[in-house]
C-alpha cells in the first residue's frame, strides 16, 4: 500500500502568505487525516520568495504527531556536511528520532551562484558531503581523504536520537549515475515527481534493484519515496487548464501539457488513476505538494487514496 506524505508550503501560489499558521494548518489537516510523513525541501533562491526548509519543519515537530519529517531534498553540496549534520541531528533529537534525511545537490544553478560555488563541481561535492554526512550521522568511517571540505576531529555533539543515526536517503531522477549513487551512499532513494513518471520510475526501481545487489544490499528492503508531486484535484477542467498554465508552469519553466501528464493536477479520477500507477510500479510514499488551499486540497487527497491501493 503507498502512503501519502504532504510538502510544507515554502512559497505562495496566490496571496496566502509565508506565516507560521499557514505550516501549522497544514500539519494539522495532514495529521487528522492519516498521512504519515511531512517534509521540506531546499532552496536558497528560486523564482518567488522561499521559506527556508529545515526552520520550517522545526516550526512544527511538536504538530507533527507521530508522522515522519523528511528533507526532500537538503543541499549537502552547498549546506555542508558539518552544519548540515548539526540541523539535522537537532531535528532528529527534537522530534524523538522521526527525521529521514533526504540529500542531494541541486539542480538549481542559481542556488550556486548564490554562494559563489562552481555548479560544475557539484557532484564530486556532493560524493564527498554525503560520506562526511553518514560519519556524523550514522557513525561510519570518514574519508581517508577529502578535496572540498574539512573532516571534524570531534563526533558530533548532540547525536542523534538513536543508536543507528539518522537514514540518509539520496535524491535522484533516475539517471543511471544517480542511481549507482544511491544505491553506494543511500539508505532509500527519492525520486522527483515532476521529473518522472511511472512507468520510467518503475524502470529505474528495476536497474536500482540490479545495483543495490552489486552493493550487497537487499532491494526488497530499500525504500522509496517520490517527492515533489505538485497537486490541485478539481473536477473544473477549466481550473486545472488554469493552475497548470497559469501557477505550475511559469514557477518551473515547464510547458503546462507536459507537466499535466506528470503531476497530481486533475479531476480526482485523473488523479487517483495517476498514483494507482505508481503505487503498481512500486513506489511506497508520494509527498503531495498542493498547490494552494492545502487544508481542502489533502481532503481530496484522502478521499482517492482508497483508489490507490
Amino acid at each position: 500500500m503507498m502512503e501519502l506524505g504532504v510538502h510544507l508550503p515554502l512559497m505562495e501560489f496566490g496571496e496566502e502568505g509565508l506565516s507560521l499558521r499557514r505550516l501549522q494548518a497544514v500539519v494539522d489537516a495532514a495529521r487528522e487525516l492519516g498521512f504519515v510523513a511531512v517534509s521540506a525541501n531546499d532552496h536558497f533562491v528560486f523564482s518567488t520568495p522561499w521559506l527556508d526548509g529545515p526552520t520550517a519543519l522545526a516550526a512544527v515537530i511538536e504538530r507533527s504527531g507521530d508522522m515522519t519529517l523528511a528533507t526532500t531534498i537538503s543541499l549537502a553540496s552547498l549546506r555542508g556536511p558539518v552544519p548540515l549534520a548539526k540541523t539535522l541531528a537537532a531535528l532528529d533529537l527534537l522530534s524523538g528520532g522521526r527525521l529521514v534525511a533526504g540529500v542531494g545537490p541541486g539542480s538549481s544553478k542559481r542556488d550556486y551562484d548564490a554562494l559563489g560555488i562552481s555548479f560544475e563541481d557539484r557532484w564530486k561535492r556532493f560524493d564527498e558531503a554525503v560520506m562526511i554526512l553518514r560519519a556524523l550521522l550514522r557513525d561510519e568511517p570518514v574519508p581517508d581523504h577529502t578535496h572540498h571540505f574539512a573532516l571534524p576531529d570531534d563526533p558530533l555533539a548532540p547525536a542523534p536520537w538513536g543508536r543507528e543515526g539518522i537514514p540518509v536517503w539520496i535524491g535522484s531522477w533516475g539517471s543511471p549515475a544517480g542511481l549507482r549513487r544511491v544505491a553506494r551512499l543511500g539508505d532509500g532513494w527519492l525520486a522527483s515527481g515532476y521529473n518522472t513518471t511511472p512507468e520510467q520510475f518503475a524502470c529505474a526501481r528495476e536497474a536500482l534493484g540490479v545495483e543495490l545487489a552489486g552493493q550487497g544490499k537487499s532491494a526488497a528492503q530499500f525504500p522509496n519515496g517520490l517527492v515533489t508531486m505538485w497537486t490541485w484535484i478539481t473536477a473544473d477542467r477549466a481550473d486545472r487548464d488554469r493552475v497548470l498554465g497559469e501557477v505550475l508552469a511559469p514557477l518551473l519553466r515547464r510547458d503546462p501539457a507536459q507537466l499535466g501528464a506528470q503531476v497530481c493536477v486533475g479531476s480526482p479520477d485523473d488523479c487517483a488513476e495517476l498514483l494507482s500507477r505508481y503505487a503498481e510500479a512500486g513506489c511506497q510514499r508520494v509527498y503531495l505538494w498542493p498547490l494552494g488551499d492545502e487544508a481542502r486540497q489533502l481532503e481530496l487527497a484522502a478521499e482517492i487514496a482508497p483508489r490507490t491501493h
